[in-house]
Parts: structure tokens; sequence; C-alpha cells
């Protein structure tokens, strides 16, 4: 079904990125990558390569720890926020400010939160991969204690629950599918979305093997599901009617048979997530597309201060912000 590409395809953009786990492209050809740099805030990645920074001006008592990030127009962006014990979702202005969007639900402080998603109608969705603290003790094949948050019109609600740590998700085109990766019960999970945001009609599309843990998920031109796997290093595509092929990986075999006898087991931990031997791909975890055709693929990760790319043997679709006003940021990015 699709064409495999070799390691010594990628490429590299950027340096001195610090933990750049989700990615956002944007027509004036600069990429925008969550960053752990200092008190934390938004990377910009020119397409020469230079970098500058949005540092957040501290929100909270701890840094700021931006997880996925969703661009709005005027150059702001929306961050989840993944805090070693709670969590929240905040604004970041280009010069700095950081304003909290969302901190608690139902009385009680939003657990470290994962991935937030705007749609046409400016509603946001916002994923929290699991309830426990830390939150490793949910590297288990039964995790089910992740949850989506809806929020619009500044009102806040769960519209789904009792997932397996649920990671990032997308909207289909017409934004009456929302598609999820639960990471840890390692499956692609559709939801069809009501009028009023509500999900319904769980439908697992896709399950995956050892060694698979799916974080980021994002579909092509062609509506086959793009999923970046943790650990494993993995670019799987699936199809509409489920097949999976492999485009791009790099993992080591007696790593991730460490991994999955630690995963059954249930004993995995941090160390088998950042303990990865691999030297090009550095624990990948999100892919976005851009580029002038949308002929390229951008590659999030946790344990690399670069971003890798590759040309794709699919053409993506420009993302929501893909030709969003910039306002003040655009500075910037040129």
């Amino acid at each position: 079904m699709s064409e495999r590409v070799p390691l010594d395809r990628v490429e590299f953009r950027g340096a001195g990125l610090n933990r750049p786990e989700c990615l956002v492209t944007h027509e004036s050809g600069s990429v925008f990558a969550a960053d752990w740099f200092d008190t934390g805030g938004v990377a910009i990645v020119r397409p020469d390569g230079d970098v500058s920074r949005v540092i957040a001006k501290r929100p909270i008592d701890d840094p700021l720890r931006p997880n996925g990030i969703a661009l709005e127009a005027g150059g702001t962006f929306l961050v989840a926020h993944l805090g070693p014990e709670t969590g929240g979702l905040f604004r970041l202005h280009p010069d700095g400010r950081c304003e909290t969007v969302l901190r608690e639900l139902n009385g009680e402080a939003l657990p470290p939160s994962n991935f937030p998603l705007v749609d046409s109608r400016g509603r946001i969705w916002l994923t929290i991969s699991t309830r426990k603290v830390p939150r490793a003790l949910d590297y288990r094949p039964d995790a089910d204690s992740g949850f989506i948050v809806l929020i619009e019109n500044g009102i806040a609600r769960i519209v789904a629950d009792g997932l397996g740590y649920t990671n990032e998700c997308v909207l289909s085109s017409d934004e009456k599918t929302l598609f999820v990766n639960e990471t840890f019960a390692q499956r692609l999970t559709r939801f069809s979305v009501q009028e009023d945001g509500s999900l319904t009609d769980r439908t697992t599309v896709a399950r995956f093997g050892a060694g698979t843990f799916p974080d980021g998920v994002i579909l092509d031109a062609a509506g086959d599901f793009w999923i970046t796997s943790i650990v494993s290093n993995r670019v799987i595509r699936v199809s509409r009617n489920g097949l999976q092929s492999t485009i791009l990986e790099e993992s080591d075999p007696m790593h991730l048979d460490e991994v999955e006898l630690a995963f059954h087991e249930g004993r995995m931990g941090r160390s088998h997530l950042d303990g990865s031997p691999a030297r090009t791909l550095r624990n990948i975890s999100s892919l976005s597309f851009g580029g002038p055709s949308m002929n390229e693929a951008y590659l999030g990760c946790l344990l690399g201060d670069r971003i890798a790319v590759f040309n794709p043997p699919a053409r993506g679709i420009p993302p929501f912000s893909y030709t969003a006003p910039l306002g003040p940021l655009s500075r910037q990015v040129s």
C-alpha cells in the first residue's frame, strides 16, 4: 500500500529544542514546536533552521510544560500543560503573556493535560491521558482513566471517558467524526460528533501489535491515518479499511522486547520511554504535514533537540491553522 522511507532520507531542521513533542506547520514555512526551554513555551523553527522562542511568563508556580499545542489566529497558542501532578490549558501570547483557559473541572484540578484541538466553530477539544499520578502508573494494558474535555463558550465538560491513555485526536473534514489514539490500550478509536459536541458510537478503527504505542494521529489527503508510535519510533499508515503499513521505523529489537515484557507485567515506567537506544529518531511522538504542496512530513519527539523531516508517499491536508494570520508573531517567522 505504501512506500517505506529509508532512514537515510530523513533530514533535520533546527537545533537546541527541548522536548519538541508536538509540531504545528504554517504557510510561512516556519514550524512551531512545543518547547520546555526555561519557563516553557513555543519554539519557532524557520525554514533556514534558525530558532527563536516565545517564552512563557509564568502563569503558575511551576514552569509551563507544553505537550500538545494549537495555533490560533493572531499568533497565540493554546498549550496543554503537562505538569508533574496537575495540568490545564493555557493561552500563550507572542509577548510571553500566559492566560488560563482551564485549570479545574467539576471542582477538581485538571490532571496533566495532553493535546488541544480547535475546530471550525472555535470549540476546543482537550485530551487528558490519565487520572493517575504519576501518569506512569497508567502505562498498562488495562489503562482506562483517560478522557476528553470539550470547551465551548467558556464552558467545559467531559464528552468521552474511560479511555486507555488518551493522546492526540483529529477531526474528519466534515467534523462529524473524531478519532483519538489510546496509547496504552494500543488502539485508534472513532466517535461520532453530535451537534452539541457529545461523542457517541465509540468504535475501534485499528488495533496495534507489539511495540506500537500510538501517540500522534493525523489524516492525509486520501483519508488515511498516519500514526506515530513512541518507543518503537514507527510511523504507520492506516488505510480507511484498516490495512496497516510501516512507513518509517528505527527500533531496537532487544529494547522493544524489554519494554513489551515490562508493559505486560505491569511495571513499565519512564525509563522505558526515556531509554531509547535509537540514534536518528529520538522517540518520535507526532507528525505534521507541511511544505508548499503538503508533501513534507515533520516529526515531533520526546528525546531529540531537532525536527526530523522526510518526504512521505502521500500528501497531507493543510491544518486548520495553516493560513492563520500571525499578528505580532509574524516578526519572528520572517
